[in-house]
């Protein structure tokens, strides 16, 4: 039976609980007594609370149906997914490049579960587990990635029942108008329980006043994370300097965010190695030369960090070089094969920083000296 069989023989199911529950009102206004069949403890309607006979709507029975579905294809998936080994995943951070001290705090903090687990199984008294975390850094820098990974550490490790990630910003948790931030906050935190809820930017919550409904999502999400403590995590992100500020902004955060880590931005080396990732990952090669065409971009562009994005900016820069390399063998001046197919030459990271450069309004230096088209 497949899932359009299934809601069907549900809307069936709603159908006949209504024809049951109308029988019994008519029998209890013509004789004061319900059916045989209908006496407590002799026979359910299986009509959902939602729907009573007298307002059956065959639309909205449709979509209760199709939602119960949906909640049930949800939980067995939920079930059927097995926890991943955690040596798997702490080998999948250390192929990680870069991103060593963040490493070891990951390792460290996977050996304190493990071991709080194993005195709980002993008897011994535990620590409260404060697994909420506080990530700064640059942009670009793996917090993401990172935060993804936590979450499936922890359904690993048996701290979360789904492990997975919710990411929202402020956007995400602000509404316009009093109460209705409260409202969207909970939405999130509802879609978030059982795994991890990625608040990016998070300082952007309390940096506009005291009158901004930025409080009101700050007040709902300490409440979930008290009351939620068993099986919600909440990582918060963004620069280091703002949410030293954000977290010492409010007591309620500075008592549940007392775990930080921070992301250091990548070196030259780290960032070369990121792209040649991408290269290997993706099938192209880097020809005679443009490793080190490579390498002087990046030392220049990564000086301006907000700009160039650490990572972020390396994956950019691979996109446009691809896009460059496309446009250069589509002109038909070299034969596509193979290893042209592959080849990725330093006219094309150049090409790629110069695509850049304009998407950003800035002019090439030659023609800023020289005048000249």
């Amino acid at each position: 039976m497949d899932r359009k069989d299934e809601i069907i023989q549900m809307q069936n199911e709603i159908m006949q609980g209504l024809l049951r529950q109308r029988m019994q009102l008519l029998s209890e206004d013509l004789w004061g007594i319900k059916p045989v069949s209908m006496q407590d403890g002799e026979g359910e309607t299986n009509l959902p609370p939602a729907f009573p006979a007298a307002d059956f709507n065959p639309a909205e029975a449709k979509t209760q149906a199709v939602k119960t579905q949906e909640k049930q294809e949800e939980k067995k998936e939920e079930e059927e997914t097995p926890a991943e080994s955690i040596e798997d995943l702490k080998k999948e951070l250390h192929d990680y490049i870069g991103l060593n001290t963040i490493k070891d705090e990951v390792d460290s903090l996977v050996n304190w579960i493990e071991i709080c687990k194993a005195r709980k199984e002993h008897g011994l008294p535990t620590p409260d587990l404060s697994l909420h975390m506080v990530f700064s850094g640059n942009p670009g820098t793996g917090k993401t990635m990172v935060a993804r990974l936590m979450s499936r550490i922890y359904k690993s490790l048996g701290v979360l029942s789904k492990g997975h990630l919710v990411e929202v910003d402020r956007s995400g948790l602000v509404a316009g108008y009093v109460g209705q931030t409260a409202i969207k906050t909970d939405e999130v935190i509802k879609k978030a329980m059982g795994g991890v809820l990625f608040i990016d930017e998070a300082y952007a919550l309390t940096n506009r006043g005291s009158t901004d409904y930025g409080q009101e999502a700050v007040d709902t999400l300490l409440k979930a994370m008290e009351d939620h403590r068993e099986d919600l995590v909440v990582i918060v992100a963004g620069y280091t300097e703002l949410m030293q500020a954000f977290v010492h902004s409010n007591p309620g955060l500075e008592s549940r965010f007392n775990r930080f880590m921070f992301f250091p931005d990548y070196t030259v080396d780290e960032m070369v190695g990121i792209f040649n990732m991408r290269c290997g990952k993706s099938g192209y090669t880097l020809g005679e030369g443009a490793e080190e065409t490579l390498r002087g971009i990046l030392e220049t562009e990564s000086r301006n960090v907000d700009s160039f994005g650490n990572a972020r900016g390396v994956r950019n820069l691979f996109e446009r070089a691809i896009a460059a390399q496309a446009d250069r063998l589509a002109s038909g001046k070299e034969e596509i094969n193979k290893d042209t197919l592959m080849c990725l030459k330093s006219e094309d990271l150049r090409a790629a920083l110069e695509d850049k450069k304009a998407e950003a309004g800035e002019k090439p230096k030659e023609k800023e000296e020289t005048g000249k088209e």
